[in-house]
């Protein structure tokens, strides 16, 4: 299981490219060349291969990467050249980019007489290049001669074409025979960039409704971009987003995109970075269709009449809670701990929104507050819309019977969370709901003795072993409100011993077959939630809104009346006013009372009143702030409060969580099997940068009916280590025998070789 740093590292352009634009920049050595585009390695080419390089600079400039200019000044060339092979392409294909041999061309070498020479020292036993050199031709020349004048079926040294052996061309004619991933034969090779199939008859039926929709159908194709993407289907249909997504919509309206294809392309357009709407159209649409299985990804327009389609249903509460469940089926050891978090979101639009503290900000500011809850690995559960400025504690009051209906049966479940939930109330009640309190203490605590610190260590999942001094005790918390008032909750106090700040620490718990150690680490693991935060909000679009629909606030709803927070204020000041009259009469009585030596002071009742004049007008102050505040109701309707208040469309903003969950958890699970099922050194630190990088590559995709499966061959990485990384991600990906959602084809996968 791989640990997430801290910080996350963003793509890096290597250190040895050469800037095409702010955009794009290009390695080009003896072995060929690399494109990165954002530091991401999108176009490769071997040395020689000409057509590559050339539909490398022109795709550049298709997709707004660099301009023609600094295209044609970074391949060496001319503005018009570069517009030569665009229109080229344009008109025939890439095999139109295949430089042509002009200018006079001399006889051939390769006479009859020659020919027969080269065949007859072949059968002599003598190498290609020995050949050559008795006739005077090059190697290739001899090569061509032989291929050439031999019976069909006969074997002959040909290369493979690079697109078609995924082993190298050393291995053409002579196949593994027990390879671990499939192998294509040589001569089953697919076309580069193959145009999907033509599907605009499918268009048609489906405007009028005569098709529910389209089914995913795969055009042979290599060099395919974006083909990695593929590889996170494995861990995407694991997460039950497709699955559970049907049960929540089973009547998902008819059109050319099924509801599997709008699920696909939503979370692979989350893993490219792209998770809003308008993210597709900075993705080639024919690419993306491409692994769809359509001859084109939708338009920001199919996909938000889509997702109001959903929204419309409301079931994007049951559709997470249903993915949720089944999330914590598939994965028990993490489901002894629940993290339950709030999110703050600020808004910057014209709509009446409420508004919160910012914790991001530090002041309060128009905002929308979600809670989320993450398993024990820090992997996204469930998240529901709060209520403005909601309580952390009221929230997860609210969130108990969720909870429960997410575990499914009677098992007590750690909840953890922060300060924010601190509530004596609130632990009795998980409690008595069968859920077990992790948490900070909150408020002046007194210091543990000395004496009572021992060294407790535990060892984590990873195998690592953690020692702090820590001090096991029991408090009791007063209950002060609601029907339990009065009464005494005892729970068990965890102290940590922070030597260098010279301070105490204490963590609150109802469990009590925990060892001290697991207990501190525990709650230090609350923040692997934050790295989700973080995470999410660097890759996923975590705070964007998805949508700015709005509607009226539940009038009726009861809000904290803003007059009790005022009229508290003044009682706050009434004291403080009183304290310093109080501090200064008793200075002047003591000053009365100690005269200086030789003479004689006599107080009387009206010096004594006078020096405590200002003290009884601050008593009587501060007994009219504390009845005004007695007579302020503590909440009032949101029609008094602030009459036309608006919430921003949860429904829709359900929807796109949902597919976040999905698209985290599915990186979060390659990332995983990075560092269990590879031998990759780095993966505790790189395992997120490299299946970034593997998602955004190419290679074939090369459909087989009659065996029902779908081979990924995928292009080698930048460099050999990662190649070899994601060759042995294949094999994993592999044993899974996914299935292609709408299809009856299994995924099978492999790495072409850097040879």
């Amino acid at each position: 299981m791989a640990v997430m740093t801290t910080q996350q590292p963003l793509p890096l352009i290597p250190a040895e490219a050469t800037e095409i634009s702010a955009a794009a920049a290009m390695i080009e050595d003896a072995e060929g060349g690399r494109v990165y585009v954002h530091g991401n390695l999108c176009f490769a080419w071997d040395a020689g291969d000409t057509a590559g390089r050339r539909f490398a600079a022109v795709s550049l400039m298709r997709t707004r990467a660099a301009t023609q200019t600094q295209v044609a000044a970074a391949f060496g060339t001319s503005a018009l050249t570069v517009w030569r092979w665009d229109q080229a392409l344009s008109a025939d294909g890439v095999a139109a980019l295949v430089p042509r041999r002009t200018g006079p061309r001399r006889a051939s070498k390769l006479t009859s007489e020659v020919t027969a020479t080269i065949a007859a020292l072949r059968e002599q036993g003598l190498s290609l290049r020995a050949i050559g050199e008795r006739v005077a031709v090059s190697e290739a020349s001899v090569r061509r001669a032989l291929s050439e004048n031999s019976p069909a079926g006969t074997e002959t040294e040909t290369d493979c074409p690079a697109t078609v052996s995924d082993r190298g061309p050393d291995l053409c004619g002579q196949m593994p025979s027990t390879p671990a991933t499939p192998v294509m034969a040589c001569g089953d090779a697919v076309a580069v960039l193959a145009d999907p199939l033509d599907r605009s008859g499918e268009r048609v039926l489906a405007a009028f409704g005569l098709i529910p929709y389209a089914a995913p159908v795969f055009t042979g194709c290599g060099r395919a971009p974006l083909a990695g993407l593929l590889l996170a289907l494995p861990a995407l249909v694991a997460t039950g987003l497709i699955e559970c997504a049907h049960q929540a919509y089973p009547d998902f309206p008819n059109g050319f995109y099924s509801l599997d294809t709008m699920l696909c392309e939503g979370v692979f357009r989350a893993l490219l970075g792209q998770a809003r709407a308008e993210g597709s159209t900075r993705i080639d649409p024919v690419a993306l269709g491409r692994v769809l299985g359509v001859d084109r990804a939708p338009e920001v327009k199919t996909i938000r009449r889509k997702i109001k389609a959903l929204a419309e249903a409301g079931k994007a509460g049951q559709w997470i809670t249903a993915m949720a469940a089944g999330h914590l089926a598939a994965r028990p050891e993490q489901a002894a701990v629940f993290y339950v978090d709030g999110h703050v979101r600020a808004y910057q639009g014209t709509r009446r929104i409420a508004k919160t503290h910012v914790p991001r900000l530090k002041f309060p500011a128009p905002a929308t507050v979600e809670t989320w809850v993450t398993d024990a690995a820090g992997d996204p559960l469930l998240v529901v819309m709060a209520e403005p400025a909601a309580s952390l504690a009221s929230e997860l009051r609210r969130l108990i019977p969720q909870l429960r209906a997410m575990v499914g049966d009677d098992r007590r479940v750690l909840v953890g969370f922060d300060r924010g939930g601190w509530s004596p109330t609130l632990f009795a009640d998980l409690h008595a709901a069968g859920f077990d309190t992790l948490t900070w203490r909150k408020g002046p605590t007194p210091d543990i003795a000395e004496n009572l610190f021992a060294e407790c260590s535990h060892t984590d999942e990873y195998g690592r072993t953690h020692t702090w001094e820590l001090a096991d005790t029991d408090v009791e918390l007063a209950i002060t409100d609601g029907s339990r008032a009065g009464e005494v909750f005892t729970m068990r106090q965890i102290s940590l011993h922070d030597r260098p700040r010279a301070r105490q620490m204490h963590i609150l718990t109802t469990r009590r077959d925990l060892s001290p150690g697991e207990v501190r680490y525990r709650m230090g693991s609350r923040w692997r939630q934050e790295n989700h935060y973080r995470y999410a909000r660097m890759h996923f679009d975590l705070d964007s809104h998805d949508t700015y629909q709005a509607g009226d606030d539940d009038a009726d709803r009861m809000v904290p009346n803003p007059a009790k927070k005022t009229a508290h204020a003044q009682v706050d000041k009434a004291r403080r006013t009183l304290h310093s009259a109080q501090h200064t009469a008793k200075a002047e009585l003591l000053a009365a009372h100690s005269p200086k030596p030789g003479t004689t002071v006599v107080l009387t009742n009206t010096m004594i009143n006078t020096i405590n004049t200002d003290v009884h007008t601050a008593e009587k102050t501060l007994d009219a702030a504390l009845a005004a505040h007695a007579a302020i109701p503590a909440r009032l309707p949101l029609s008094q409060v602030n009459p036309g208040q608006q919430v921003l469309d949860t429904e829709t903003k359900l929807i796109h969580h949902a597919i976040r969950i999905a698209a985290y958890n599915t990186a979060q699970t390659l990332a995983r099997a990075i560092a269990t099922d590879t031998g990759y050194r780095r993966a505790a630190d790189e395992a997120h940068t490299l299946i970034r990088t593997a998602l955004a590559g190419s290679g074939d995709i090369i459909p087989d009916p009659t065996g029902n499966t779908l081979h990924i061959r995928l292009d080698p990485l930048a460099a050999p280590r990662h190649t070899a990384a994601i060759a042995e991600l294949c094999q994993a990906l592999n044993d899974t025998n996914t299935i292609y959602p709408g299809t009856n084809l299994t995924l099978r996968y492999s790495v072409k070789s850097h040879q």
